[in-house]
């Protein structure tokens, strides 16, 4: 997506073999990031928004919801991708971290901005898209006009595509304000090659201790040592968020021909996607069901026919197999928990009237 483009507001859609809103370069992220919302015992230091309701809009824009779902388009990869990365920023920034706050939307001048890091770049332009069409319809009501903040609408938005492409419905708690600050240098990122392991050393490495390792948002503190206390269930369950996407043959190529836990015929499949690696190839997270919100993703684990190395990890790691088994057999219980993580995911570090403010563009700070 080009910087002019969304600077000017315009915002063009891809033209592409596969427009279903997923990132040509789709990280083990997706899986990682929701991770933080789902901890056992998370940390005061890191919990608040005790005013957010499903409610919090009633008296000054009773339709919000009405108004939201009718201008969500289904680009459900996109728009979680973009929701994930904007509460996963400032991993860097420990004292400073907030969630939700939709930072990544915001341009700076200078082009030291979230959006336009390493792998901000990589986001798909219909994440934007949906934000800024459910923005302009929202402000569109005299009655909502300018009380919305950008936070709560990509919040909304994601719900509606995950909805809308055959997920869960599920409650969203209303009252984020906006952030003001958005810097390239915030964001970090684990790759898609990671195994379990290789996720615990990653985090190591930024300091965090192996009992934080797993989650990229997870900060050291004031203390130095405050975390969130998660498990591999955790991570199997938001690697479910890969039920629907795709990945560029960059990210996935190199398995074709050495990776032993692949099925074989699952390889040739995708060789007939990626011929000689062309650089415009790709593949579908789950090739089963490729634009639907389903449990697919687990039974194709199970099957040896996870895209990527990180995913098929879990069912290869017994520390995250039962849980793989478990959603690949129960639909309802990974929408269940899915919903509550994305429920606790938006309590954490919410910016309220005095850190924030309600953005009139969601691209720029008022």
């Amino acid at each position: 997506m080009g910087s002019k483009e969304y600077a000017e507001g315009k915002i063009h859609l891809p033209s592409s073999k596969y427009c279903g809103g997923s990132s040509s370069r789709l990280r083990f992220f997706l899986a990682a990031f929701f991770l933080l919302a789902l901890g056992d015992a998370l940390s005061p230091s890191l919990v608040a928004g005790a005013h957010l309701r499903p409610d919090y809009y009633a008296d000054v824009c009773p339709d919000l919801e009405s108004i939201s779902v009718a201008h969500s388009p289904v680009a459900a990869p996109a728009t979680l991708r973009l929701l994930f990365h904007d509460c996963a920023v400032r991993v860097r920034t420990y004292v400073l971290f907030f969630g939700c706050d939709a930072s990544i939307m915001l341009i700076n001048p200078d082009g030291d901005d979230e959006w336009r890091s390493l792998d901000g770049m990589t986001l798909k332009p219909e994440g934007f898209h949906t934000v800024m069409n459910a923005k302009a319809a929202v402000d569109s009501d005299p009655r909502c006009r300018n009380v919305v903040s950008c936070a709560d609408i990509l919040s909304l938005a994601a719900r509606d595509s995950v909805f809308l492409s055959g997920g869960p419905d599920y409650q969203v708690e209303l009252g984020r304000y906006d952030g003001r600050v958005s810097t390239g240098r915030s964001v970090v990122i684990p790759h898609g090659s990671f195994n379990l392991d290789q996720l615990n050393s990653f985090f190591s490495g930024l300091n965090l201790s192996q009992s934080c390792c797993i989650i990229p948002v997870i900060l050291s503190v004031a203390n130095g040592r405050s975390c969130v206390s998660l498990t591999w269930h955790h991570t199997a369950l938001q690697a479910g968020a890969h039920t629907i996407g795709a990945a560029s043959c960059g990210f996935f190529g190199y398995r074709m021909s050495t990776d032993t836990a692949m099925d074989p015929a699952f390889a040739e499949e995708l060789r007939g996607s990626c011929p000689a690696m062309d650089a415009g190839g790709f593949a579908f997270l789950d090739a089963a069901t490729p634009l639907r919100f389903d449990n697919e993703y687990y039974r194709n684990l199970r099957a040896g026919r996870g895209l990527l190395a990180s995913d098929q990890a879990l069912y290869a790691d017994a520390r995250s197999r039962a849980d793989v088994d478990r959603y690949a057999a129960d639909e309802e219980a990974f929408f269940g928990d899915f919903a509550a993580a994305m429920t606790r995911l938006g309590r954490v570090r919410v910016r309220t009237a005095d850190d924030g403010e309600i953005r009139r563009d969601c691209r720029f700070p008022n």
